[in-house]
């Protein structure tokens, strides 16, 4: 389960990551969750950049989320591309 992602903002860090299980998927996504977080969010990131699970966020939360993700669509893809050959994943560190 690989990190892609560490985005921090003033009142929270958000952990974005692909799960090994889904390497066999075809449509790029990323799972997204906060400290503590159960049941990650699952965005889609293509063709478009689209909520896929909620987990247990809330809609603020998946609000505010879903721009990242749009903000961060290339940098994530390529990060998919990388995953999906087993090449090792680096994290990506973004404080706001």
């Amino acid at each position: 389960m690989p990190k892609v992602l560490l985005y921090t903002t003033a009142k929270i860090m958000w952990t974005f990551l692909f799960f090994g299980r889904d390497a066999n998927e075809n449509r790029a996504h990323v799972h997204v969750g906060k400290k503590d977080t159960e049941h990650f969010a699952k965005f889609w990131l293509e063709p478009n950049v689209e909520l896929s699970k909620e987990g247990d966020l809330t809609d603020a939360q998946l609000k505010q989320l879903q721009q990242i993700v749009e903000e961060n669509k290339e940098l994530l893809l390529k990060q998919w591309e990388v995953f999906k050959k087993g090449g090792n994943v680096k994290i990506i560190k973004i404080n706001k």
